[in-house]
């Protein structure tokens, strides 16, 4: 059977907006894919505040750089990876810019390459947070400016993936952050994320 790594921060995780809760694991887009794709194992590992370019203060988990190939390790051919990290870079902590995005996402490429030349790699771009995420319970993290720095950034991904001959699938197109928190979606989002990539992945990764 092949296998499916699904790699990313809290939409990954399947936070529930609203709260500290999380979606079951036939309610968040990661888990909804075992159903909808039943020859291929999915590996979830999303992490609440995972960074993709950044040291976490929270620890090695949150790293997402840095944990990767702990990943690799306990995770042996692996046939798709699902990069879906970035969002958190731009909390008003970091001095995120164009040129640590490039080199981090390529190294997180380099790295999954090295372990397996022969993986395909969708990358997945951040989320375009909405500018109602300074009225709620993230406006501790995020701020205007995370949202025009999303912006920013968006365009390298596809730019990477092209260089680096990776698929690239943007969940933007689809679905956008929930009202309630402007961050993380809702379990109807994660449904139609689940049910456009599970597509996706059949057409292009067969």
């Amino acid at each position: 059977m092949k296998k499916i790594l699904c790699y990313g921060d809290s939409n990954t995780f399947g936070f529930i907006p609203g709260t500290c809760g999380r979606y079951n694991r036939n309610e968040r887009w990661s888990g909804i894919l075992s159903e909808l794709l039943p020859d291929y194992e999915i590996i979830e590992e999303g992490m609440n505040n995972r960074l993709g370019f950044f040291e976490s203060p929270e620890g090695l988990k949150q790293s997402g750089g840095i944990y990767l190939p702990h990943i690799l390790k306990n995770n042996k051919n692996i046939d798709i990876f699902v990069l879906a990290l970035g969002t958190n870079d731009t909390q008003f902590f970091y001095n995120l810019d164009i040129n640590i995005v490039q080199n981090g996402l390529k190294y997180l490429v380099e790295t999954i390459y090295n372990e397996n030349k022969n993986a395909k790699i969708i990358l997945i771009p951040p989320v375009r947070i909405k500018e109602n995420i300074v009225d709620g319970m993230f406006s501790c993290q995020f701020d205007l400016e995370s949202v025009k720095k999303i912006e920013e950034i968006f365009p390298i991904y596809k730019n990477i993936a092209d260089i680096m001959n990776c698929l690239y699938f943007d969940f933007n197109i689809y679905v956008t952050p929930s009202e309630t928190d402007g961050l993380h979606y809702t379990k109807e989002s994660h449904r139609i994320i689940a049910q456009n990539l599970a597509k996706f992945i059949e057409q292009s990764c067969a």
